[in-house]
């Protein structure tokens, strides 16, 4: 019987099978850290394989810093943690399909790498922007005293993972770069082909971000660097210049996959539009037909049906001659009325929405100020958080990036502005996107509003955030009002819909919104030492481990536990029941089901065989000998052959 791994996914181990597949004869074995024979790269045959397309000496374009390659090991490092569910803190835990993830976010990446691999299909993340005050991540790289020993202090008595990077640090970028770019390559993984990933940043690191995403994406997967002017009042205090705008780099998992951008069209971007000749079409504008550039090959003279000559423009016509004459007989191209020149039809109906631009300001994107407003209003005039996002400015993307049913990923959750607008966009649109947010809990100032309000960390700010918003959207939607008329929530982008999505008010049904979400935190591993590691465990020690399991998990801290480990999602329902006493849980009607009693009866495991689940996981200890697990093992091979059985 199969032993449970109970710890993250090893993506060294991954990727040396992904070579393995493409060249086996390059895979070795060496001896591991145990003793133990594990695979290897054998990289001198590597490199002949790849013959002369390798990389070497000094010479090869590249962006490095100091602890970057300790930043890559520890993206590829497995971890012994583990999520356990709050219920008391979550809002309708049984029926929601939203998370809110307390602890640091690389780690919860690296738990949600097998559960959520491929499925994300926007990113949207406001990491710190390293002005020399915040703070940043600080995580245990696996590098030198000698080259950690200036930052000796900047983890407190408990541990906490943020130390502030300030100017005297000698490592000011380098930090700031091992910190984003690990979490980059975790966060690709959990994107969909056809995901998309928003970074926010501002000047300070936005050309090493760039330089990052083209190495994590590549440099054809980059779509755009959004200017989102985030404030429109000057700055006075500034010394040179007032900034006013933020960048938004957007990068795909893979473009070729990725469908094409809209907003939808509004009646200011029809107005131009009309049908003079009652064309069959439809409504029409005229369209550019001279060249953007000087091309003499494009200079030609074209005759009009009553034989008037039409010169060619300056820099010549658009399209070649042959073009021209096509696009003529098909009545794309068609002359005026006094055969003096051409017009260019472009057609409204060819156009199912308004392409985006990449400077977004006013109130269509909203600014900081709006979004203090906004969280200020909802938490009764108290401002619990002093620089949040605006909910337009995350719509906005949503619109663009996300599908009605798409899981949305924050691991820089802050606030929840992005659970805000995706709960707001479902209202709006019927849709039924899912949020998984992500925030270390952070201590707020004790001088803050915030921490005299009560809100001691930043996860509280944003666990109650998502409550008070959830409430006023479902409130204005039993009341038959739409978001986009709501002054509560300030948004009136009618334009930010997917293109034909607008619903009428019979139409919606707001049983369908979702404004619940389940917390879970992150924790060290449910299981004791002794069950990674038996053979190091001395004889005398065993009598204190009659379980390996910790004790103060619970069934739903296992059970939980096992939904990471085996890959399954971890929003889906499932149901407890008594068996002859026992007490057995089932995940999405058979997903899996689990089993975490000692001394199980021989006739519940049948029962549980009968129902022929997926999977299947007991503790180790509920059964008394190896001839006890035998005989599970041969039920399960008689009564339900393609379940996976497996122990903890």
């Amino acid at each position: 019987m199969e032993k449970m791994k109970m710890q993250s996914v090893n993506l060294t181990e991954a990727n040396i099978d992904k070579i393995e597949a493409l060249f086996p004869n390059c895979i070795t074995e060496t001896a591991g850290k145990n003793g133990k024979l594990k695979k290897a790269v054998n990289f001198e045959l590597l490199k002949a394989m790849l013959s002369e397309d390798i990389a070497e000496g000094d010479e090869a374009y590249e962006f490095t810093w100091v602890g970057k390659k300790a930043a890559i090991a520890e993206a590829n490092r497995p971890i012994r943690k583990t999520l356990r569910p709050c219920v008391e803190e979550s809002v309708n835990w049984d029926t929601t399909e939203n998370l809110y993830i307390e602890g640091d976010n690389l780690e919860v990446l690296k738990l949600l790498q097998e559960s959520y691999l491929g499925k994300v299909k926007m990113i949207y993340i406001d990491p710190p922007y390293n002005t020399g005050n915040d703070f940043i991540y600080r995580d245990d790289f696996a590098v030198s005293a000698d080259d950690y020993a200036e930052e000796s202090g900047q983890i407190d008595e408990d541990g906490n993972r943020l130390f502030k990077n300030t100017d005297s640090n000698g490592r000011f970028h380098s930090d700031w770069c091992s910190m984003i770019y690990s979490r980059l390559m975790l966060a690709r993984n959990l994107l969909s082909d056809d995901g998309v990933i928003f970074i926010s940043i501002d000047d300070n690191e936005v050309e090493n971000l760039k330089k990052i995403c083209e190495e994590v994406f590549g440099d054809t997967n980059f779509i755009a660097n959004i200017i989102w002017k985030h404030t429109q009042q000057s700055k006075n205090d500034e010394p040179h210049f007032s900034r006013q705008y933020n960048h938004t780099l957007v990068y795909s998992k893979s473009k070729d996959d990725l469908p094409h951008f809209y907003f939808e069209r509004t009646d200011e971007d029809n107005k131009n539009y009309s049908n003079p000749d009652n064309d069959p079409k439809g409504a029409w504008r005229s369209g550019d037909v001279r060249s953007p550039n000087y091309r003499k090959t494009l200079c030609y003279d074209i005759i009009a049906p009553n034989g008037t000559i039409i010169k060619a423009p300056a820099n010549g016509w658009r399209w070649s001659e042959e073009s021209i004459k096509e696009k003529i007989q098909s009545g794309e191209i068609k002359f005026k009325s006094d055969n003096s020149g051409i017009i260019r039809k472009i057609y409204l109906c060819d156009q199912k929405g308004r392409t985006p631009e990449n400077l977004w300001e006013g109130n269509r994107f909203g600014t900081t100020r709006q979004a203090a407003a906004l969280i200020k209003e909802l938490f009764d005039g108290i401002q619990v958080f002093d620089t949040p996002k605006p909910i337009e400015l995350i719509q906005a993307m949503l619109v663009m990036a996300s599908n009605f049913d798409s899981i949305i990923l924050d691991f820089f959750s802050g606030s929840a502005t992005t659970a805000h607008a995706v709960m707001q966009l479902n209202a709006e649109d019927g849709g039924h996107r899912k949020f998984i947010m992500v925030q270390l809990p952070e201590k707020t100032d004790e001088s803050s509003e915030a921490y005299k309000a009560g809100y001691k960390n930043i996860c509280e700010i944003g666990k109650e955030r998502i409550r008070r918003a959830g409430n006023n959207i479902m409130r204005n939607a039993e009341l038959g009002m739409r978001n986009d008329s709501n002054k509560s929530d300030k948004t009136n982008n009618s334009e930010f819909r997917t293109p034909n999505s607008e619903l009428s008010n019979s139409e919606f049904s707001n049983s369908k919104l979702d404004i619940g979400f389940r917390v879970l935190k992150l924790d060290d591993s449910n299981m004791k030492d002794v069950y990674y590691s038996p053979a190091e465990t001395d004889q005398m020690s065993l009598f204190d481990y009659e379980s390996n399991i910790k004790k103060d998990r619970t069934d739903l801290d296992l059970l939980f536990g096992c939904l990471l480990d085996w890959g399954l999602p971890i929003t889906l329902p499932y149901s407890s029941e008594t068996i002859e006493g026992v007490t057995v849980h089932t995940y999405n009607e058979g997903d899996l089901i689990a089993c975490f009693d000692k001394a199980i009866p021989e006739s519940v495991i049948k029962a549980i065989a009968k129902r022929q689940p997926l999977r299947v996981v007991f503790r180790d200890d509920s059964f008394a000998d190896s001839p006890s697990k035998i005989n599970v093992s041969e039920i399960f091979k008689m009564l339900s052959p393609e379940t996976s059985v497996k122990v903890i």
